[in-house]
């Protein structure tokens, strides 16, 4: 009875291994091949007025922020900016840096008349980005 004890504690040590693995500021690692990529809009496009921002997401999954579940993350969208300097930081929070903590793959923008740029950068359950970063390229984009 004391071995069966034994194993099933030592098995339930051994999941939660990677939780405890990560200490505090430590990117969490990503998932082999990850992508992040634009279903719509489409770089070089004219798009006219408010429009729908469609986010794919490959061999990783889309979960809420604070979700601790490995190979998750949500998206950022980053609108006009480029990627954060410090990736070992939480993704900012403003107009230029749009968090879809709840895990939304979707998202209606609107956007001044113009040519802008938009760019995705996955992060981990505390926005901060995944080691290496898993971001799209940067598309651009002019809205009439």
């Amino acid at each position: 009875m004391r071995k069966i004890i034994l194993l099933m504690l030592s098995a339930a040590l051994l999941a939660f291994m990677p939780a405890l693995a990560r200490t505090p500021g430590a990117r969490t690692p990503a998932p082999d091949n990850a992508q992040v990529y634009f279903i719509w809009p489409s770089d070089g496009m004219t798009i006219h007025g408010a429009f729908w921002v469609r986010m794919g997401l490959r061999n990783m999954g889309v979960a809420p922020k604070g979700t601790d579940i490995a190979n998750t993350g949500h998206h950022h969208l980053l609108i006009d900016t480029d990627l954060p300097e410090n990736m070992d930081e939480p993704v900012p929070s403003d107009r230029k840096h749009l968090h879809f903590g709840a895990g939304e793959t979707e998202a209606r923008i609107e956007l001044p008349p113009g040519r802008h740029t938009l760019q995705l950068l996955v992060a981990d359950k505390d926005h901060i980005p995944h080691d290496p970063p898993i971001y799209s390229k940067k598309i651009t984009f002019t809205v009439r």
